[in-house]
This record gives structure tokens, sequence and C-alpha cells, in this order.
């Protein structure tokens, strides 16, 4: 079952990425026939050059918005150990390690390739998970680098730029020949931008349990990951608002959505059986059987948001543990 799922996970990674392909190739066609000329060389052309400005300068903003300062081995001799340990099982280069000096607690991995990649805690989850919990969560991060997902989300995520680049060039540039056959263009534009983000938060959203999945197959114990979760939307909730907005722009970096993490509270706490602040190996055993409730409007929020419900996330961890 379990291998199933996993394959669900990769074909859905797939499937989405090959739709975002050909709306924007299905938008290049329309342009073409319309101005029977050269004019979708630009729009390709804008689509390589956001790719690589993105790639070569994506890691320094993250940095610097995140307040990212790299330690040596000598200043975080625990965390390293782990990283490594988590680095040899994957079979990649071990990544930077890097603190950002932020309270909220989470972490997230980013990088242009796997030798170039970088793995993140801020200071609050170093204050609030346990040593097993961090491990689960940074080998959630170390198998972002393994399967190469920040590259396919730099990728992809230009889609929806390029479309409303369209979008806005073809309605407001004043060409309204061939019987306003430009509006159709435009609105066909605009069409593909909201289908795209969708499907870009989609990808997002499934490239998050297949690093849950990950997790769990490098450091067993999807209990600690599952409680690592529980612990992590308790925390965004309880942070202060000021301090989420100045990261909510790169909230895809971390482990959980923390602006939705209010909201997410209330039904994860139908998993703390005895209500203790964590998630057991009991407790995660004992859901596996188990129904789960989630609100109406967490499940429609799940859809505009970058990371999946947290009650699902957990609820799958419960499937992966046998």
């Amino acid at each position: 079952m379990v291998r199933a799922n996993t394959l669900l996970l990769k074909l859905r990674l797939f499937i989405a990425t090959t739709l975002l392909m050909l709306i924007l190739l299905a938008i290049l066609i329309i342009i073409t026939s319309y101005y029977h000329q050269g004019t979708p060389k630009i729009y390709v052309t804008l689509a390589i050059v956001l790719v690589f400005v993105q790639y070569m300068i994506g890691p320094i903003m993250v940095e610097k918005m995140m307040h990212v300062n790299y330690v040596s081995q000598q200043e975080a001799p625990k965390l390293h150990a782990m990283v490594e340990d988590l680095a040899m099982k994957a079979g990649v280069p071990k990544p930077k390690i890097g603190i950002a000096e932020i309270n909220i607690p989470n972490a997230f991995a980013f990088g242009r390739t796997k030798k170039d990649g970088r793995i993140c805690v801020t200071r609050g989850i170093l204050k609030l998970l346990d040593q097993e919990e961090l491990e689960a969560v940074l080998g959630h991060e170390m198998s972002h680098i393994k399967h190469s997902d920040m590259a396919v989300m730099t990728l992809i995520s230009v889609v929806p730029l390029i479309c409303y680049y369209i979008f806005i060039s073809t309605m407001f540039s004043g060409d309204r020949n061939n019987n306003g056959y430009g509006y159709i263009i435009g609105i066909a534009a605009l069409g593909a931008y909201l289908v795209g983000q969708i499907l870009v938060l989609f990808v997002s959203r499934t490239r998050e349990y297949y690093a849950d999945e990950g997790s769990v197959e490098l450091c067993g114990k999807p209990h600690k990951m599952a409680s690592a979760l529980y612990k992590l939307v308790y925390g965004s909730a309880t942070t202060n608002k000021d301090e989420l907005k100045e990261v909510e722009g790169l909230k895809a970096f971390f482990v959980n959505d923390i602006s939705d993490a209010g909201n997410e509270i209330n039904d994860l706490q139908q998993l703390d059986i005895n209500m203790d602040g964590v998630i057991s190996e009991e407790e995660l055993s004992k859901l596996r059987y188990s129904d789960t409730k989630i609100g109406t409007k967490n499940n429609i929020m799940e859809l505009l948001s970058t990371h999946p419900n947290m009650v699902k996330r957990v609820k799958r961890l419960s499937e992966l543990a046998y």
C-alpha cells in the first residue's frame, strides 16, 4: 500500500508539471496563430530569463529574508552530526547548515542543486522540539534535496508568471485588430494563469507528502515526525503575527503553512488523545484505524495553500508507520 501511495505521489507530480507545460505551450500556439510570426519567442526568452534569474539569486534572497547564519561543526556539533548522518542515508552531499535568527519554529531547505543544498533551522525550532523530533524534520528537509523538488518548483512557478505577463501585454497593448482576437488571447492567458497557480500549489502540497515519506525512510520514526508537525503548528499559531508577516512570502519553504496554523490547531487537537502536547507512537497507531474530522473551511482553504491539511499529513504518517 505504501509503495502504491509513493507511485501515486510521483504520478501526481509528473501530471501536474506536464499540465503546466502544456498550458504554456497552448498559449504560445494561440499567439503564434494570431501574429503569424515569431512573437512567442519573446515569451520563451522571458521564461528562460526568469528561471535563470530565480535559479541564480534565489538562495541569496532566501538567506537575507530568513536572516540565515551558517554554522560550523564546532558551533553546532549535534546539528552537524544529524545532518551528516541523514545525508549519508539519503546518498547526497552534506548540505550547508544554517540557523535562521527568527522565532517562528520551523526548518527549510533550498539551493540550486544537490551539491549546493542548504538546510536551515530557525532559532525557534531548536527551543521547541526534542532531538528525535528535530531529526525527523531534518529528514523531511533532506528529502527535498534528495528529490530535487526545489528545482521543479523553480521551473513550474515561472509558468503562471509568463501567462500573467501575456495577459497584461495583450489586454493593455492597444492592439485591437482581428475583431478583438487580442482580448480572447488575454482572457485565455488569465485563465491559464489562474489554473497554473492552482497547479503550482498542488505540486507544492504533493512534494510535502513526498518529503514526509522521505523522513520516515531516513529516520524510521513516523510518530516523531507527526509530533513535530503538531508542535510546529502550535508554535506558528502562538507566534507574533508581525513576525509571521515578515516571512509569509517564503512560507512554501517551511515544513507547515505558518499562515493557516491558527485554523489547523483546533483540528489537530483531536489526535492528541491524552492532551500532553505530543503525538505518541500509540496515538499514531490508533489514528490509522480511526476517522478524523476536518472543518469544511480547512478543506476549502487547503486548495489555496502551499501545504496539505495537517490532519491529512498526520493520517498519512500513521499509514506509513506500517
